[in-house]
């Protein structure tokens, strides 16, 4: 009983390494990092790679639903989106029943390149702990994430 008093009043919550939102951050920094070396034979940045993820799961997406997927607003899709376009890896044509939307869909380059971009996963898990631990990592991180845009959006 002693020792959990004392781990208690050793809790400082103002020290930086007692901080949620720094070690989310600078392990973002540090993933971010890796994903570029990664990434670089793809010639693609880290938001192109995601994008490339979500149409690889679900081709002819609207922009609208890969910026709710993503968690980006169309003025940071668009742009990302537009550049993607000129590389080649993707198609933005207006929806034929609403003209309003817009859809995306995957190039033959940017389909061919899924077969390239196997192996990214696979280097990424070298620098990782077990896949169970990452797999509970991800269901807390998401309840985080969850917990926090649940409370933005009251």
């Amino acid at each position: 009983m002693k020792s959990r008093s004392k781990a208690k009043a050793a809790f400082n919550p103002l020290l930086l390494d007692s901080q949620l939102c720094f070690a989310l951050y600078s392990t973002s920094l540090a993933m971010n990092k890796v994903y570029r070396k990664l990434l670089r034979g793809l010639d693609l940045t880290y938001p192109q790679y995601l994008v490339m993820l979500v149409l690889w799961e679900r081709d002819g997406i609207t922009v609208s639903e890969l910026g709710t997927r993503l968690f980006l607003d169309s003025g940071t899709l668009t742009p990302l989106l537009k550049r993607m376009e000129s590389m080649g890896l993707l198609h933005r044509n207006r929806d034929a029943d609403d003209e309003r939307r817009v859809v995306v869909s995957l190039s033959e380059a940017g389909r061919a390149l899924r077969e390239k971009a196997k192996a990214v996963p696979q280097q990424m898990s070298c620098m990782l702990p077990a896949l169970d631990r990452i797999k509970a990592l991800v269901v807390e991180l998401k309840q985080v994430r969850k917990g926090l845009v649940d409370a933005e959006n009251e």
